[in-house]
C-alpha cells in the first residue's frame, strides 16, 4: 500500500484544493447507505437542523506517515449509537463558529489541544436525515502525533486511520448493517483497521478521498 508522508507541500497542496471548487454531494453519494426494506420511512423533523462540525485531524505517526483520529461511539439510545465517526458534535453558543467547534468538540473527546491544530479548510456540509444534525467537515493539521486523552462518556474507542486507506480499493467494500436492531442496510462502506466506516463518516470521508485523489499528493514524495 501506497505510504502518504507529511510535508509542507502537501499541506499547501491541500489548502489550495479545499479553497477551490469541492467535489460535493456527488463525492459524498459514493459512499451513501440504501435501505434495503423500502417500507422504512425516514423520521421528518418540524424544527431546523442542528448546526454541527467534526473535524478530520492529519498528524504524522512516528515513521512521518500521515494518519487521523476516528472515534467509535459508546452504545446508548440514539441514531449512531456504537457507529464510527470522526470527533465533533453541535455548536455551542460560546462558539465563535463551526471551527471553533470542531476544534472544542475534539479537544473535550480526545483531548487534542485547539491551538496545535492549523486548520486548512472545511468540505461540503452534509445533512444527517435521522438525526437532524446539519454537519461540516473541518480539515486540520497538527505536525506531530497528539497525545490522546479519551473522554471515555463520548469515546468507547479511538482508532487510528492511516490516510493512504481512503485512496486503496482494497479497504473500500460493501455489506449489510442492522440499525438500530431492525432496520436493515446496505451500504458501501470503508474498511480500516478491521472497522466498518459507514454512512455519514463515510460519506465525508469520500468526499476528501476525491480531494486527495486529484490533489496528486501520491505522487509527492
Amino acid at each position: 500500500m501506497n505510504r502518504i508522508r507529511l510535508n509542507g507541500q502537501i499541506k499547501e497542496t491541500l489548502k489550495r484544493e479545499l479553497a477551490g471548487e469541492l467535489p460535493g454531494k456527488d463525492a459524498q453519494a459514493l459512499m451513501m447507505p440504501i435501505a434495503r426494506d423500502k417500507s422504512i420511512r425516514l423520521p421528518q423533523f418540524l424544527i431546523a437542523p442542528v448546526k454541527s462540525a467534526v473535524l478530520i485531524l492529519l498528524y504524522p505517526d512516528h515513521e512521518g506517515n500521515i494518519k487521523f483520529p476516528l472515534i467509535q461511539r459508546p452504545d446508548y439510545e440514539g441514531a449512531h449509537s456504537g457507529q464510527i465517526s470522526l470527533p465533533g458534535g453541535k455548536i455551542e453558543h460560546s462558539d465563535a463558529g463551526l471551527t471553533e467547534t470542531a476544534l472544542r468538540e475534539t479537544e473535550e473527546e480526545i483531548g487534542v489541544k485547539r491551538e496545535k491544530v492549523e486548520v486548512i479548510g472545511s468540505l461540503t456540509n452534509l445533512y444527517i436525515t435521522v438525526s437532524n444534525y446539519d454537519v461540516t467537515p473541518v480539515i486540520g493539521f497538527t505536525d506531530q502525533k497528539p497525545h490522546f486523552f479519551i473522554d471515555e462518556t463520548e469515546v468507547a474507542e479511538l482508532i487510528e486511520a492511516d490516510l493512504a486507506d481512503l485512496l486503496s480499493m482494497e479497504k473500500l467494500k460493501e455489506g449489510d448493517v442492522l440499525v438500530r436492531g431492525k432496520y436493515k442496510v446496505r451500504t458501501p462502506y470503508f474498511d480500516i483497521g478491521g472497522y466498518m466506516v459507514w454512512g455519514a463518516t463515510a460519506m465525508i470521508l469520500s468526499e476528501f478521498s476525491v480531494i486527495l485523489r486529484r490533489s496528486g499528493i501520491l505522487d509527492m514524495k
